[in-house]
């Protein structure tokens, strides 16, 4: 006897079809208690994607990711290419905290937050819904020959999707270069900023292409996240899961039919209508259990939900739950396994909290220069010649800028000028000297305390070497 098709062992991804070709997807609109909660964290999350950039918090944009001029914005605070390990734990954090969500709550990320879900379901797909109508509409659409109205339609479709894909691409290129020369760019001449423009007509493209056409593929196939579930979900994992327990019953699932009593035939609550697998964004069915290709959406929740209320049968049949909790009815518990991630988590976050209060809004650094030996100089006086830099991660400059021995008695002088401004958001170097009394020299290298100034005010403290002969008072 053949194997009934949900029973087979799939050895391919659900968008591939059985002649190995792209098995396109025609996702029923869905609806319901959960996509309405989906919806609201959507249009939150766009407007926040949308707005990021331009917000800026005591004038600092919000979210910035520079990486030619190696400057970042994370919420409002500056991070240097000093600030690098920030950056490392940071992201340690942000991996640290998606494996700790995945192991409690599966693949939750990528249906309810992840931006490429966020765009296709709730830009992309509303727009082909509003122009090409819903899954039937759709499908005939695409095996209809190209007449007027499948030209019409497909033409203001793809001018619509290229449209916004310009505009996401304005607003991710805010991220990269910054909002305030983005804008100078557009009130600007495009001409005069041909590398720009030619950037921005790339990733143009390549939005086009990923919403247009790739979709699901990017969640099946190039993003890595999907292939994380094998090694992250256990059995005490909350997932959209199908209780086959319940669905399946004592004979298998079967079409609901009126006059028949399902409990004495032993049927499961299932009926299989596979409006569950009509409405999937990625085209799998459930039923088969926890799928690579799914995102945990809930679309299949509100579907079956709808479907087991028109039949007068209980809801949650499809839902969130544990394998554990549908096979044994047991609760939801914090595993070790969890306990241990949100340990780890927890420590990760309370260094970073610390080295946050530690940070100095300015950092100085001396080196000697390199391949220089100290001078003797008249009266015992021994110099070495150094390289500085000042970097201000501020929004304001800081002027009077100046250095002095705290830890010596001794002098500096700068090779320009005593004072000097450091701009905002900039640096400032150059070169000094730094001289000692032989008599200072305890040995033949000595470790400077250094104090920088703006005006009277000490800024920041700073430490060099300094190389001399020995002193034998």
């Amino acid at each position: 006897m053949e194997t009934p098709k949900n029973e087979q062992f799939r050895d391919s991804i659900g968008t591939i079809n059985d002649e190995g070709k792209r098995a396109w997807v025609f996702p029923k609109k869905p609806s319901g208690k959960f996509y309405k909660y989906r919806s609201y964290v959507s249009y939150f999350l766009l407007a926040f994607l949308l707005l990021a950039p331009f917000v800026k918090i005591n004038g600092n944009q919000f979210l910035l990711f520079n990486v030619l001029e190696r400057k970042f914005n994370i919420f409002g605070f500056p991070f240097w290419p000093q600030d690098f390990h920030l950056m490392v734990i940071s992201m340690i954090i942000g991996v640290v905290f998606i494996i700790l969500f995945t192991v409690v709550f599966g693949r939750i990320f990528c249906g309810w937050i992840c931006p490429q879900t966020i765009f296709l379901e709730m830009v992309f797909r509303k727009i082909e819904y509003l122009i090409e109508g819903d899954r039937g509409k759709q499908i005939r659409l695409a095996k209809q020959a190209w007449n007027a109205e499948k030209i019409r339609k497909r033409v203001l479709k793809w001018i619509v999707f290229f449209i916004i894909s310009f505009i996401i691409a304005n607003v991710f290129l805010a991220y990269l270069i910054g909002s305030d020369k983005l804008i100078s760019y557009i009130t600007g001449n495009p001409l005069d900023h041909l590398r720009t423009l030619i950037s921005l007509l790339i990733f143009t493209g390549v939005f086009y292409f990923i919403f247009a056409w790739f979709r699901e593929q990017v969640c099946i196939i190039a993003c890595p996240y999907g292939r994380l579930q094998g090694v992250l979900l256990d059995n005490k994992t909350i997932n959209v899961a199908y209780d086959h327990v319940r669905g399946e019953g004592k004979v298998g699932r079967g079409k609901f039919n009126k006059k028949e009593d399902r409990a004495a035939s032993g049927k499961g609550d299932c009926i299989d209508c596979f409006q569950c697998v009509h409405v999937c964004p990625t085209g799998i069915d459930i039923r088969n259990g926890t799928q690579l290709e799914c995102v945990n959406c809930t679309a299949c929740i509100d579907e079956c939900d709808h479907m087991m209320e028109k039949v007068g049968l209980p809801k949650g049949l499809i839902r969130y739950a544990s394998e554990e909790n549908i096979v044994k009815k047991t609760p939801f518990k914090f595993t070790a396994r969890m306990k241990g991630y949100s340990a780890v988590l927890f420590i990760l976050i309370g260094i970073l909290i610390g080295m946050l209060f530690l940070r100095n809004d300015v950092e100085a650094t001396i080196l000697r220069l390199p391949g220089q030996l100290y001078q003797h100089k008249e009266n015992g006086v021994i110099s070495n010649i150094y390289t500085f830099k000042v970097v201000n991660k501020t929004t304001k400059q800081i002027d009077n800028v100046s250095y002095k021995l705290l830890s010596h008695k001794g002098k500096i002088e700068t090779v320009t000028h005593q004072d000097f401004e450091v701009p905002k958001q900039g640096l400032a170097e150059g070169t000094l000297f730094i001289e000692l009394h032989q008599s200072e020299m305890k040995n033949e290298k000595e470790k400077l305390k250094i104090g920088v100034y703006s005006g009277d005010k000490l800024i920041e403290t700073t430490t060099t070497n300094f190389l001399g002969p020995r002193s034998y008072r």
